[in-house]
């Protein structure tokens, strides 16, 4: 409770700068329910007045009559004052509207600079569909929150503390007699919200389980699929959607008491108003008219409280993904540069690693003492069984991660005392899992460089042998992909990104099993596109088919975070060691 207070508390940081309309929304509010207020004193008066009249010309009184001009008149003040309301109703919404607007578009702002600044390591560990949910369904909880209910909460508190003004004016015994029913509503609600806030925020945790599950399900659908899974998946589902339901059902069913305990207090004091007004109204300490209009005053206060617990549930929910909004918020960042050197203009692209250590957690290091020396222009290939540190290596060198002790140079620069910017900008990369984006394929293609011109597109392309692939479809380089790129092929989405990585033209490549996606013909197609690429760069490829990498200049051979051999592909061949049993391996399996 006190995380979600204070996270409340932070969410004011973001509606400060539009203060100024916030209070002026809040001081129309005030006018509007001080109108909302006067109408049954305004009513009051008529009544009485009425009373007195009709009293009058029953008593036989000479000249008694109802006096109609005192009622013209409390007619025009109540439309004027009903005038008043409406327009002040309507201008405070609006303003109070924009503010929760700017306010949410600063907070998403906030949220997606945050996402791009944080470590790799924190989406390593993060369900991508539950990130997801904080950052869509947590901000629309919020922002409906905020947009249906702080006007109502603003009004109604405005409304409680007018009407128990004029009630106060009317007569102090009966006001205190009603004014019973606040602390007693407001204790029963904090009551009931200690004890629902838990459930709520419980809910909104297994509403980004399930989306988390619902993402990972729909982008390994074919897998599901493929191994009949279906039943399986739907149990987890179960699981997950049963533990929604239950949290849902608490926290609804908790905050749902909080309004029919509260009607039950304003029953009892408008039970009492009744009757010791009534008397007063006898002993002719209190005229009619007022008696009514404190009948009025009851539910107008009545009302407001029931607003409040009606939307108890919303903010609460509200709450909770406030709390969880702010605990992206405070990730910590990536490690600011202490050190900034600037890459000389020209590099050359020599690379090194030197007594490199490092691990994912801090007691156990996956790779020890690594000791490499790459020279400009060569190409390396890293092979090794799976879990080798393979791919680990290359997230040292993107600074992806950094290293635990050691140094990785790139031309003899430590790569720690350069902005991670001017470090990945030197390099191209390709995946072997290709990501698109929705769009144009020259637009994908431009994506490692933002201004290339059509030329560049289309030289890169036939390049990376996918030109006449992309002339064949329908709107040739101007196809729109959809979302998951799934109208074309995975073998085609792997030349894509390779065309996008040519495009760059860096300084250093780096090749993550790119031809694990596409057939014989293409691959044979792709390695000599490639090396036409090499030239003159600093290359990194990770490959578990051996045979492509035959040329390599040095192959890298890993185990358990260790580099147990290196040489070029004869040499460690003559060796008869560790990469001799790998090479004959994917033959033996093949012969089998």
């Amino acid at each position: 409770m006190r995380g979600s207070v204070v996270a409340i508390r932070r969410l004011w940081n973001y509606i400060k700068p539009y203060k100024v309309g916030f209070f002026a929304a809040i001081c129309l509010t005030m006018l509007c329910m001080l109108m909302n207020a006067l109408q049954p004193f305004i009513i009051g008066l008529a009544l009485t007045e009425v009373g007195n009249n009709v009293a009058d010309i029953l008593k036989g009184i000479p000249g008694a009559k109802v006096n109609f001009a005192y009622v013209r008149q409390i007619i025009y003040v109540m439309l004027g004052v009903a005038g008043i309301y409406q327009i002040t109703l309507y201008t405070s919404s609006y303003i109070m509207t924009n503010v929760v607007q700017h306010t949410m578009r600063d907070l998403r702002n906030d949220i997606e600079g945050k996402i791009n600044r944080l470590p790799v390591a924190y989406f390593d560990r993060n369900q991508q569909g539950n990130i997801l949910s904080r950052v869509t369904n947590d901000v629309d909880a919020v922002s409906n929150a905020m947009q249906q209910s702080l006007i109502q909460i603003v009004n109604s508190i405005m409304g409680i503390i007018f009407a128990v003004a004029m009630m106060l004016y009317l007569s102090v015994p009966l006001a205190a007699i009603i004014l019973l029913m606040i602390p007693t509503s407001y204790a029963i609600s904090k009551f009931i919200i200690r004890k629902s806030q838990p459930y709520f925020i419980e809910q909104q945790d297994a509403l980004g389980a399930m989306n988390g599950h619902v993402q990972e399900s729909f982008s390994g659908f074919s897998e599901i699929k493929l191994y009949g899974k279906e039943k399986d998946k739907l149990e987890e589902f179960k699981v997950i959607n049963q533990r929604l339901n239950k949290f849902g059902f608490k926290a609804a069913f908790v905050s749902g008491i909080m309004s029919p305990l509260i009607g039950l207090v304003t029953n009892l004091v408008y039970f009492g108003v009744a009757v010791i007004g009534g008397l007063f109204v006898i002993q002719g300490t209190l005229s009619l008219g007022n008696l009514q209009a404190f009948t009025q005053y009851i539910w107008q206060i009545n009302q407001p409280l029931s607003q409040i617990t009606q939307l108890s549930g919303v903010l609460q929910s509200a709450a909770a993904a406030v709390g969880r909004i702010f605990e992206i918020l405070d990730e910590p960042e990536e490690k600011p540069d202490a050190i900034r050197v600037d890459l000389p203009e020209t590099v050359a692209g020599d690379v090194s690693f030197e007594q490199v250590t490092f691990g994912y957690t801090k007691n156990k290091p996956l790779i020890k003492d690594l000791n490499v020396q790459v020279k400009s222009g060569q190409m390396v290939a890293i092979v090794g069984p799976t879990g080798a540190g393979k791919t680990t290596l290359i997230n040292l060198l993107m600074r992806f991660y950094d290293v635990d002790s050691g140094a990785i140079k790139i031309d003899g620069i430590d790569t720690k005392t350069m902005s991670r910017k001017d470090v990945r900008s030197q390099f191209g990369m390709v995946l072997q899992d290709a990501w698109l984006y929705n769009g144009t394929i020259a637009d994908n293609i431009r994506f490692g460089k933002l201004d290339a011109t059509e030329y560049e597109v289309v030289d890169a392309a036939k390049t990376a042998n996918v030109d006449h692939f992309v002339r064949t479809l329908p709107d040739g380089y101007n196809m729109v992909l959809n979302q998951e790129a799934s109208n074309i092929s995975l073998g085609q989405k792997q030349l894509l990104t390779i065309a996008r990585a040519i495009i760059s033209d860096p300084k250093i490549l780096i090749l993550d099993e790119a031809t694990s996606s596409v057939d014989t013909r293409l691959e044979a197609l792709i390695q000599t596109a490639m090396k036409k690429v090499m030239e003159g760069r600093t290359s990194f490829v990770i490959a578990h088919r051996l045979s492509t990498i035959r040329d390599a200049d040095l192959i890298l051979v890993m185990d358990q975070g260790e580099i147990v051999e290196q040489g070029n592909h004869q040499e460690l061949l003559n060796k008869g060691g560790f990469y001799e049993k790998l090479y004959n391996s994917q033959f033996k399996q093949a012969e089998e």
